[in-house]
């Protein structure tokens, strides 16, 4: 299936259940493991679960293939493989601590010297 459709479907799927703070992320000059990564938050350990499942069947329904789903047990924070996109979905502590958006950022990040950082 193309990137272009498989990523509609990704977020589709998502907005179905009220995902909020949806980020579609381009890694393909980043990484050959896949070519995106979306990143989206949840109120809830149940809504987490849902959006996840969600994601899957809508994906299954169009023919392409889920490789895994992992983190479902505990619901804070689900990942989607779909080989070519993987699916972040997040409770909003479990994103802020994580902030993935930053570690796939290609800009450059403003940064500190260690002296400054830790006080010094």
């Amino acid at each position: 299936m193309d990137i272009s459709a498989l990523q509609h479907i990704v977020v589709s799927a998502l907005e179905d259940i009220k995902a909020r703070d949806i980020e579609v992320i381009d890694t393909s000059h980043n990484t050959p493991l896949f070519d995106r990564i979306v990143v989206a938050s949840a109120d809830s350990s149940r809504q987490t679960r849902a959006l996840a499942r969600n994601v899957h069947d809508k994906v299954r329904e169009a023919g392409a293939d889920v490789l895994s789903i992992e983190g479902e047990d505990s619901g804070e924070w689900v990942l989607v493989d779909l080989g070519s996109i993987v699916v972040h979905v997040m409770q909003p502590a479990i994103r802020a601590h994580y902030r993935l958006e930053e570690l796939w950022n290609t800009a450059p990040a403003s940064r500190k010297p260690a002296q400054a950082a830790a006080g010094k």
